[in-house]
């Protein structure tokens, strides 16, 4: 079985997610767990493909690829999972914050944080403060605002004083990320952390949780 969860890996890894999704479904109806196929498959194949990216031996475009393959692989044992009882590593909220409609950044991280094991409710892009609340509200451990222009990054701040505002703020980590974003800014507006990209931005939320 060892082999056929290299093959799930090596298939993510190559972006082949028509190969992915057969191999996952070999694994199935070789009575393989949807557990097993997650923790010894999908997983060390986005592990593996972030820590390539951080070498800079892979590339955003590659990295998409990857993850589209995973998430081909992941909708089907999702059924199973939620079944099994199967617990995320927690929950996190993410979103492109109002006035920016720009999603490649964020829909890279959200696809790598399911990879490794997060629940994600992804709220879009142009997304206020008061539809970041009512998703905390609804539960969350980790929040994620992106924004790729100067002019929408000072939106992050607002989002965080209005969950501090309802209360929430004790309940969440919150990340922030995107081009203009810095460590320094982060500090400034109060948020737990920043992340310069998705392979970064994946293994801060794993901290969170750990």
């Amino acid at each position: 079985m060892t082999e056929a969860f290299q093959a799930i890996k090596q298939a993510v890894m190559a972006g082949n997610l028509e190969l992915t999704e057969e191999s996952v479904q070999a694994v199935l109806d070789s009575d393989g767990s949807a557990e097993d196929i997650l923790h010894k498959g999908l997983i060390p194949a986005m592990d593996e493909v972030g820590s390539l990216f951080e070498r800079g031996d892979l590339f955003v475009p590659e990295m998409l690829i990857a993850a589209r393959a995973m998430k081909g692989g992941l909708l089907i044992l999702k059924p199973l999972l939620v079944e099994s009882g199967i617990e995320p590593l927690g929950k996190v909220v993410i979103g492109s914050v109002q006035g920016d409609l720009h999603d490649i950044g964020k829909n890279l991280v959200a696809m790598l944080l399911e990879g490794a094991g997060f629940e994600i409710v992804d709220l879009g892009t142009d997304v206020g403060p008061e539809k970041f609340v009512a998703a905390i509200e609804g539960g969350a451990d980790i929040v994620g605002l992106s924004a790729l222009l100067t002019t929408t990054m000072t939106n992050m701040e607002n989002i965080i004083n209005a969950v501090s505002e309802a209360g929430l703020r004790n309940n969440v980590k919150i990340i922030v990320g995107g081009a203009p974003v810095t460590d320094e800014f982060a500090n400034q507006i109060g948020a737990d952390g920043y992340a310069p990209d998705a392979s970064k931005a994946t293994t801060l939320a794993k901290s969170f949780v750990s």
